[in-house]
């Protein structure tokens, strides 16, 4: 046996140098070595930087150019100061994202431990989009979600556990009864994910309590259309107000507690809708760059216009008054509205205090670069309104705090809801005879921390 084992080595080591002579009599071709694809890429992404970026002068020195552009984005950037600037492995994903497509089953949620005595977490539905896939189910504003896919969730897991839901999925649900004071299972819901456009203007209504006339919309994000220059969301909101309008409405309920920002277009669309007969001379917003960026002569003096529009509500609110409703998540462009109306008219905020996002941002793309599928969103501008204030990167706190995790979800719109009820009390000065639970909770994340457009407000730098 050991002399048939030591045979069978003699002889693959002659067949192995056997091989190996006849590759030296054949002709060898020299190995080219293909360049580290990274290198373009980060590149291109210091490049861009070093014109656009508005922290120029912080700019971080690059870590190596064959690193992972991810990193090699991250390590330029002045952290802690930029909270927002961001890359994404996809700019037509990006791009995609900020108009409101997404793929999803069309449902958004806030997770709250279930209780300090486990670990366990649940969903609390925060509204369901229309056409959706969930939207053709049972599930409504305020239910709990308790498995996806099988799978309770915890501190632990429910990043890897929601991770799963851009996927077809099951939902474990329950849902509060008024009537018994408790929590009942529904049956198991199964979704698709699907390419979803959501229209951001998710809801208006029109109330008339107490002899006050009150127009309420509820905008989830900015965007102007679907994609491919449509103006559809921002027509479709000119709309609204015209109705408003035409109804006579005497005081404005703008909700904004789940708008994380969008493109500034729609803001001033937006704005140039609610403050009081405002000319297309009146300055709504300005805007400073980098010191590379203002030598030119079109960035040196920006100055952004309201619009002249004929839905515009004019000096029919009372008080020469908006109210909005705001949440922790309502950021960068509802905060440039915020801004924008204050030289204007008195803003009163209900709910909580806003993000604190006074910068904007501008997507790139790589167009040089087929390979290069990477867009990158950093911060280019500081906003200020018409009055040279820009100071609130600590959020804008509420005249009325209220806080949506303390009370169970009503549908949005319900006069009863949390925040809208408060609006109502404070333009009718009757408070609500009706007596809520008090729920002692904190959330701990949302699918709308997710979002590309979450924290965004993008300009467009081909308009200066």
């Amino acid at each position: 046996m050991k002399k048939r084992y030591l045979i069978r080595i003699f002889l693959f080591g002659l067949l192995a140098w056997g091989g190996f002579a006849c590759k030296e009599e054949e002709e060898i071709e020299p190995v080219i070595e293909k360049p580290n694809p990274n290198i373009a890429i980060n590149k291109w992404i210091n490049e861009v930087m070093k014109e656009v970026y508005l922290w120029l002068g912080e700019m971080r020195t690059p870590i190596a150019d064959t690193s992972d552009p991810e990193d090699y984005f991250e390590s330029l950037l002045n952290r802690p100061t930029d909270r927002f600037s961001v890359i994404y492995p996809d700019y037509q994903e990006l791009i995609n994202s900020l108009n409101g497509i997404t793929l999803e089953a069309g449902y958004e949620f806030t997770l709250y431990r279930e209780s300090q005595s486990n670990n366990n977490v649940v969903a609390e539905i925060s509204y369901v989009k229309k056409n959706s896939p969930a939207a053709s189910t049972p599930l409504k504003r305020g239910d709990y979600i308790t498995r996806i896919n099988g799978t309770q969730m915890t501190l632990e897991n429910y990043r890897s556990v929601i991770a799963q839901i851009d996927k077809p999925h099951t939902l474990t649900t329950l849902r509060f009864n008024e009537g018994s004071g408790s929590f009942e299972p529904q049956p198991e819901i199964s979704l698709t994910a699907v390419q979803l456009a959501e229209n951001p203007n998710f809801m208006d209504s029109v109330y008339t309590i107490n002899g006050e006339k009150i127009g309420y919309v509820v905008y989830h994000f900015f965007a102007p259309g679907p994609g491919n220059n449509s103006t559809a969301y921002d027509q479709e909101m000119d709309a609204i107000f015209a109705d408003f309008k035409a109804k006579g409405i005497q005081n404005l309920i703008v909700d904004f507690r789940y708008n994380g920002g969008g493109f500034v277009s729609s803001a001033v669309n937006l704005a140039s809708l609610i403050a009081p007969g405002v000319k297309a001379t009146d300055i709504f917003s300005k805007t400073k760059y980098n010191s590379f960026l203002m030598q030119f002569d079109n960035l040196k003096n920006v100055q952004t216009p309201f619009k002249a529009k004929a839905e515009n509500l004019g000096k029919i609110l009372k008080g020469n008054r908006v109210y909005i409703l705001t949440s922790s998540r309502t950021a960068s462009a509802s905060e440039l509205i915020i801004n924008g109306l204050k030289p204007y008219m008195d803003v009163f905020l209900i709910g909580d205090k806003t993000t604190g996002k006074n910068v904007g941002s501008v997507p790139f793309e790589d167009e040089e670069n087929a390979d290069n599928k990477y867009g990158i969103l950093p911060i280019v501008s500081r906003s200020f309104n018409s009055l040279d204030q820009s100071d609130y990167t600590n959020g804008f706190g509420a005249n009325i705090e209220a806080k949506e995790s303390s009370e169970r979800l009503r549908p949005l719109g319900d006069v009863n809801e949390l925040l809208l009820r408060k609006a109502i009390e404070q333009i009718t000065g009757v408070p609500s005879g009706a007596r809520f639970q008090q729920l002692d909770r904190v959330d701990i994340a949302s699918t709308l921390d997710l979002k590309n457009r979450n924290g965004v407000m993008i300009e467009n730098l081909n308009d200066r």
